[in-house]
């Protein structure tokens, strides 16, 4: 039971994350009833598509990331192509994160301290690098622990926001803004870089890696449609970006200071997970030292925020649709040929319509980064 409770607390943990920040503002733009719809289809493609990778890292001996298994049953080209997408995913995450726990932590700590949105965002990459560094047995420990936290938290929070609900505000819709929502959702229920860790925590256990990813997805769409409920509820078209802000001069500096740690926590534990999965890629796939793999994927996202790229919507929504779409295409792709190869089965032909739906959101970020919205 506790080993389940640990792999299912880095896999939620690790989830929940910056992408929930922006689901109330995208809720805000497009409406409701269209970002439930969303969830609907998109919560069941993100957990048949964990499901099959599941079956991949549990079928294949060799100790690798999604590369290495492209490499395996795609060949060497398709090596390369699945660091990019899935390099791209995890960056662009590891920026977002960065980008929003940074200024977070300055807006709890600022009142008392001080201090620009750099110096925290410095502390808050410092802290999650060091974590990194240990590996994951430290991080599931502290996982676990800051997920009660993350919680109790979130129900505090209801509990101070619950009588200032607007439902009327949640039958409105806006149709000029019905793709806006995709990528963002996408981004924020996408955790297949967990899935081979998850694996090894559990010993290869295949009943309870089911029922981790299963549980795990589930219960992140429902704390995220709870967040939408609260967040857009209370402030409606004055939802801020990140979220929480804009919910200060409604509830309260107390109350919106103790969701500034909510936001510090959920954006940490993210951090520290995902930074540790690019850091087994480039260790494991390619065969980088354990230092400089870690040295890479740490680094360089933060190079690319002090850089400026600090747009929180537009990174979130291009990685959720471009670089996850075509990372979850190649797991379908991955999956055709590891049934074929060791099971000798062909894939249900009702799963080609997975990549199809993930490549018109390609299709459609791309069209909307050329022509915006």
């Amino acid at each position: 039971m506790l080993k389940f409770l640990r792999a299912l607390s880095v896999l939620t943990g690790t989830i929940i994350g910056v992408g929930m920040f922006g689901l109330p503002y995208v809720t805000a733009r497009a409406g409701f009833l269209i970002v439930v719809f969303y969830f609907f289809f998109i919560t069941a493609i993100v957990v048949i598509t964990h499901l099959m990778y599941g079956k991949i890292a549990l079928g294949t001996t060799a100790l690798c990331r999604l590369p290495g298994y492209a490499e395996e049953y795609l060949g060497s080209n398709w090596k390369k192509i699945s660091f990019f997408a899935t390099g791209l995913g995890i960056t662009g995450a590891l920026l977002a994160y960065l980008i929003v726990g940074g200024e977070f932590l300055r807006l709890f700590f600022s009142p008392y301290f001080g201090g620009n949105t750099l110096i925290y965002t410095l502390l808050f990459f410092a802290a999650g690098v060091f974590l990194i560094f240990l590996g994951i047995k430290s991080v599931s420990q502290i996982e676990l622990a800051l997920l009660f936290v993350f919680f109790a938290i979130l129900i505090i929070f209801f509990v101070q926001a619950a009588p200032l609900i607007s439902f009327n505000r949640l039958t409105t819709v806006d149709f000029k803004f019905f793709t806006l929502p995709y990528g963002v959702i996408l981004f924020a229920l996408w955790g297949s870089d967990l899935i081979p860790e998850i694996k090894e925590m559990l010993s290869n256990n295949q009943n309870l890696l089911r029922k981790t990813i299963i549980t795990g997805i589930l219960l992140t769409a429902l704390t995220y449609l709870f967040f939408i409920l609260v967040v857009f509820g209370v402030s409606g078209p004055d939802t801020s970006k990140e979220a929480i802000s804009g919910l200060a001069l409604i509830l309260g500096s107390r109350v919106v200071g103790l969701g500034f740690l909510f936001g510090v926590i959920a954006c940490f534990t993210s951090f520290i997970a995902l930074g540790l999965t690019l850091k087994k890629i480039l260790w494991y796939d390619f065969g980088l030292s354990k230092n400089l793999s870690w040295l890479i994927a740490c680094f360089f996202p933060l190079l690319l925020f002090l850089a400026g790229f600090r747009q929180f919507i537009d990174i979130i929504g291009a990685t959720g649709a471009v670089a996850i779409g075509f990372e979850g295409m190649l797991i379908v792709f991955i999956y055709r040929q590891f049934l074929k190869k060791k099971l000798s089965r062909k894939m249900n032909p009702l799963f080609y319509a997975l990549p199809l739906f993930l490549g018109l959101g390609v299709f459609f970020e791309i069209f909307y980064f050329v022509f915006p919205r």
